[in-house]
């Protein structure tokens, strides 16, 4: 949509989420209908970190919304990594979830790897898991990465042309960068993309930034990306979320995204907010996964 008084077309993820959320809402209750019980969603909560508990409240209201079962697991930050492993293992076994994520980042003693390869890829609804990941590769049918999956869902509401467009990646972690880059280079729509993956070794960024028809920021800087860092008529969706302290603020800070979004969005034609705009999207992308689950599970 075209925001009133401004040069740019918005990537509302709110309005996207709640569109796709609502179709998701009908086919939970066919679920529900068919076999008994509702689709059922567990969050694994390690420790007291606040933009993860944030998150994962979101995560329960959603559930909550579209007619699915959501289950809440807190445990200690001194939780043993053995006695983590022993909880995935529990829920691998539970016939009554259909899938489940332990929440990122978790406390320095706990090799996040080992949690990750011990998740039965079935019930891999962050789909973070090496077969998963593979099988997005091979583009073959899995969980897709939650985060990844909601910018494409967004483009696909928001029907942003992306076949042949210079799309440019900033970051490279497995959760984000990596995947974000592979699902937008298949043979999909979105995706046929001409894609570059850029990162901290990358020599004069700004240089490659600024051909990018399209550019996902997902660098974890908060405002890292200018305007001039952007061309014109750029499709800028940014990943990144950071609470930045503001005293302006009744809480004390305010939420910002990798992109600059004052000055960098007169510059283009499409921008996601922040917050608003991947966040939703990244929920919504969980339920979509946790749907898929159901016909496995």
């Amino acid at each position: 949509m075209l925001t009133e008084g401004l040069s740019y077309h918005l990537l509302d993820g709110k309005a996207a989420s709640k569109a796709i959320r609502d179709r998701i809402a009908e086919q939970a209750a066919e679920v529900t209908a068919k076999r008994g019980r509702p689709p059922h969603l567990a969050a694994v909560l390690v420790g007291e970190d606040g933009a993860s508990r944030t998150y994962v409240n979101s995560k329960v209201r959603a559930c909550e919304k579209a007619g699915f079962r959501s289950t809440l697991i807190e445990l200690n930050a001194d939780i043993s990594e053995e006695e983590l492993l022993e909880q995935v293992d529990a829920l691998n076994k539970d016939p009554e979830l259909d899938g489940f994520i332990v929440q990122l980042p978790l406390p320095q003693h706990v090799n996040e790897d080992k949690i990750t390869l011990a998740i039965d890829p079935t019930k891999d609804v962050d789909g973070f898991h090496p077969e998963n990941l593979g099988r997005m590769v091979l583009g073959l049918s899995g969980f897709l990465p939650a985060t990844p999956a909601g910018v494409v869902e967004l483009l696909r509401h928001f029907e942003v042309p992306t076949s042949g467009k210079h799309c440019v990646v900033v970051g490279r972690s497995n959760i984000v960068g990596t995947p974000m880059s592979i699902l937008m280079s298949r043979n999909a729509d979105p995706g046929n993309c001409t894609v570059t993956i850029t990162h901290s070794r990358t020599k004069d960024l700004a240089a490659i930034t600024r051909q990018a028809d399209i550019l996902i920021p997902a660098i974890g800087k908060p405002e890292f990306i200018t305007a001039d860092m952007v061309k014109e008529g750029a499709v800028v969706v940014d990943v990144g979320i950071h609470r930045v302290q503001d005293s302006s603020r009744q809480k004390g800070f305010r939420l910002v995204g990798d992109v600059k979004f004052d000055e960098v969005a007169p510059k283009c034609s499409w921008i996601s907010p922040v917050p608003g705009g991947v966040g939703p999207m990244t929920i919504t992308s969980l339920l979509l996964n946790t749907l898929k689950a159901c016909q496995i599970n």
